[in-house]
């Protein structure tokens, strides 16, 4: 139970962290006057796609350690199940 709380107050903090960044980086390229709007828009753009990216990459690295995790239970069952059976085999010189 601790450890769903520690994850939910780390995402927690790191949403807040995302939002701040974009707050910040919103209220920089509203109030530079010199940088022309689509030169903004160019970075807003570059921001945007950049961080779909990053979330990409986390969901898919994430994937892969699940399947992984996956595959190790299922292998880790059947071992146990083949210890099971030698055990349980009388004719077997264990």
């Amino acid at each position: 139970m601790t450890h769903q709380n520690e994850n939910g107050l780390i995402l927690m903090l790191n949403g807040a962290g995302v939002v701040v960044a974009y707050a910040l980086l919103g209220i920089s390229l509203y109030l530079s006057t010199e940088v022309p709007l689509a030169t903004k828009g160019y970075w807003g753009m570059g921001i945007v796609l950049l961080t779909l990216s990053l979330i990409n990459v986390v969901k898919y690295r994430f994937d892969a350690r699940s399947a992984e995790d996956r595959i190790n239970r299922i292998e880790e069952a059947r071992n146990e199940k083949l210890l099971e059976d030698v055990l349980k085999d009388p004719t077997s010189d264990v």
